[in-house]
Parts: C-alpha cells; structure tokens; sequence
C-alpha cells in the first residue's frame, strides 16, 4: 500500500545580489536598488514593506561604508526574498575585527542608533562571519 501523496506548491526564492562602493554614494544606491527590486517583485514604492526595507537597507549600508570600510574594497548587498513567507536583508563587508552590537548611545550623541533601528523593524537580526574574510549583517522580515 503507498501513502497518499500531498501536493505542495513550490517554493520560489528570489535573490538580489550586488556590489556596492563603500562609499556614502554606494549606500545610497544600495538602497535605491532595493527598493527597487522589492517593486519588481510586487511590493510597490511607499508601502510598509518597502519603507521598512529601505531604512533598513540605509542603516545597515551606513554601517559597512562607516565601520566596515577597508580602502579599495566593496560591501555587498543580497535580498532573498520567498513570496509571503520571509524577506533576508543581508549586507556584507571585509572588515572582520568590528562586530556591530547593540549599545545605547549617549544621550545628546548624533550617531550610534542604527541597530536599535533594525531591531525595531526587522522580525530578527544576527551578525554572520563571512569567508573568506568579513561579516554580514543579516536583517530578516516575517511576511
């Protein structure tokens, strides 16, 4: 006797995967292209989820050309996306020595709330080591 087969619908991952100048005009542009890949996959411009992806996107892409910059050398922005199941945000830099965390900046401070930033807006956030050298900051979204 064989058991009854299920049918499932596939799952389809779609990722997004570019490298960006670590510089202020990079992170810009890593931003600009999210949002505009979230469009592509139909998440039009303004909507919560694209908002949410781009301030996530800016702070995180902030950080790598801040803190992870090493002269000459890119940082990396990946979206993975599986339609209404979850959405990965994932920047990438060469510099393995400064691990972002959370710290809560000094009262009057203009710098230092990126991360309480992501926290508040992504489902969850970890710091990933990266080969052969680096980390990756990856920011993830329920749908």
């Amino acid at each position: 006797m064989t058991p009854p087969q299920t049918r499932e619908a596939p799952v389809t991952v779609r990722v997004f995967t570019q490298r960006f100048s670590s510089t202020p005009r990079g992170a810009r542009l890593a931003r600009r292209l999210a949002v505009h890949q979230l469009d592509r996959w139909g998440h039009a411009y303004g909507t919560s989820l694209s908002d949410t992806v781009a301030q996530i996107v800016a702070e995180l892409a902030a950080n790598a050309v801040t803190h992870g910059r090493v002269p000459g050398r890119d940082f990396e922005l990946t979206l993975s996306y599986t339609p209404e199941r979850l959405l990965a945000v994932d920047v990438s830099d060469t510099r393995t020595e400064r691990r972002p965390g959370l710290v809560a900046p000094l009262p009057l401070s203009d710098t230092g709330r990126g991360l309480l930033l992501v926290d508040a807006l992504a489902t969850r956030w970890d710091v990933l080591d990266r080969l052969p050298v680096g980390k990756t900051v990856r920011a993830e979204l329920d749908l």
